[in-house]
């Protein structure tokens, strides 16, 4: 079946900064000519005549997810993944529509910006958070998003443009996420003047705004965060536009902002209670992390150790765990644990703090260290993910597939959907050689990354293994029988 594939161009232009348009059009052309991909989006029918159904948006989603799984783009920093995800989830617990699922991530660009897809994707660009002067100014970026999903905004702009053969949208995630990796697709490809011209009529428009903005307000508000931190950081991202080359910060491009829309927002504040909040830990040790990873480290250890001699910072325990962080980079291993020493003295017990020191022990290759690290961290922080993240790759580094394997399965049950755990326990069971447990694993973690072919494959060869007892051949066998209805389920147009 041959698609218009110009309506998916406009909506992904109006999804990317504009620097990276051209190559996303590239990208989203050369994916609908494989058929197979083709084959395996959702077929949405024609959304000129009504908005996207809530299943459907869910569809586009998962198909979402599935490259951001996979995608060199998404920073894959599980402590940072976890605080933004659990930050998200505070607003979302205090938004109008607590049974839509979100999903937040985070995207390695500089740039200042954050989107919304549909079905409750939501990226922030790495750039974003820095940007932040506290935690209340990002809470207020994604109070907004959410209120651009829970009002459907991106639906109805669809239904109101009548594009009666956008068919397959999760293609948008092929362009998002796939663009940046793969710059020499931008070579040869086809003037974008005409779908920047359009941009314009897919931004948000100024009524979705306001109401986006009144959405995240109520948010901020009822999350107990301090909802001035919404118009202050519009001021801050407008003064800051006029200094940058090119124009608006991304964030601004795809949210048109003015001086009646700040005006709006302040007044409406103003009719709110005033509320002091401090700043998360978290949030002031992600920052500082970010801080630490960016570039070469050492201009980040200069300024991080000038911060610290000016006492120029927001909070002293989560400079010197960046200088930590940047000193790790460049193996100054003494130096870092002089900056663990200080914080074990000076700061409250944190879960970054003792991932951070185990990190240290991996890296001067003290195994046995490195392991009583993780151990007391888990102790301390039983539930923490980048501490078992880390245990379980020790043991896997160290050759001890039997305790990576007793340690993900006594931690599984607190993130069932967690792929990477899936992931850990394959590498586990192919170094013991277990055929049908490793790839009856490999197939859990596809399905988690809504890669429901691939996760088909896997269990097909758990099927045909057989190292498996009667039991386990049993599971695999109805778990494949299970997962080829999925796909034969989703095969089926949604109406």
């Amino acid at each position: 079946m041959k698609l218009n594939l110009s309506p998916i161009i406009l909506l992904v232009a109006s999804l990317l900064p504009t620097s990276l348009v051209t190559t996303s059009i590239v990208v989203v052309s050369l994916a609908y000519t494989h058929q197979a991909v083709a084959n395996e989006l959702p077929d949405l029918g024609d959304v000129s005549a009504t908005v996207l159904s809530p299943l459907q948006e869910q569809e586009i989603a998962e198909q979402i997810m599935r490259q951001v799984a996979v995608s060199d783009d998404v920073l894959s920093d599980v402590e940072v993944s976890d605080y933004l995800q659990g930050l998200g989830a505070r607003l979302v617990a205090n938004g109008p529509d607590k049974r839509q699922k979100f999903n937040f991530f985070v995207v390695q660009d500089p740039s200042i910006n954050a989107f919304a897809m549909p079905g409750g994707v939501v990226g922030v660009h790495t750039g974003l958070i820095l940007a932040s002067n506290n935690e209340s100014e990002l809470a207020s970026v994604l109070g907004h998003e959410i209120g651009h999903v829970t009002q459907r905004h991106l639906a109805r702009m669809l239904a109101s443009q009548k594009y009666d053969t956008f068919k397959n949208l999760a293609g948008i995630a092929l362009a998002l996420l796939v663009a940046r990796s793969n710059p020499q697709l931008a070579t040869g490809a086809m003037t974008t003047a005409s779908a920047i011209g359009v941009q314009n009529q897919l931004d948000y428009t100024r009524d979705y705004e306001r109401e986006a903005d009144r959405i995240g307000l109520q948010i901020l508000d009822s999350g107990g965060f301090d909802v001035r931190a919404m118009p202050q950081f519009f001021k801050t991202l407008q003064r800051g536009s006029r200094f940058v080359e090119g124009g608006a910060p991304s964030f601004l491009r795809t949210h048109p902002l003015t001086s009646e829309r700040i005006a709006d927002v302040s007044n409406r504040v103003e009719q709110m209670p005033y509320r002091q909040v401090a700043d998360g830990i978290e949030f002031q040790y992600v920052k500082a992390k970010l801080r630490a990873m960016l570039g070469v480290p050492q201009p980040a250890i200069d300024l991080f150790e000038q911060n610290i001699r000016e006492q120029r910072y927001a909070n002293a325990a989560a400079e010197h765990y960046g200088l930590a962080v940047a000193l790790l980079r460049k193996s100054s291993w003494a130096e870092v644990e002089k900056e663990l020493d200080w914080l074990k003295k000076n700061a409250t017990p944190h879960p970054m703090i003792e991932s951070l020191a185990a990190r240290l022990e991996v890296a001067r290759n003290k195994p046995a260290a490195a392991a009583e690290k993780y151990a007391s961290g888990l102790r301390a922080f039983p539930d923490n993910r980048a501490l078992i993240y880390g245990y379980a790759e020790h043991y896997l580094a160290t050759k001890q597939a039997a305790q990576a394997i007793q340690l993900v399965k006594m931690k599984q049950d607190l993130y069932v959907d967690d792929a990477y755990m899936y992931d850990l326990l394959a590498k586990a069971y192919n170094m013991q050689n277990k055929v049908l447990l490793g790839h009856q694993a490999q197939s859990e973690a596809y399905y988690r990354k809504y890669d429901l072919a691939r996760a088909i494959e896997q269990m097909d060869l758990a099927a045909k293994a057989n190292d498996g007892d009667f039991y386990q051949q049993s599971i695999v066998e109805a778990r494949l029988r299970q997962l080829r209805q999925m796909m034969g389920d989703d095969k089926k147009p949604k109406l």
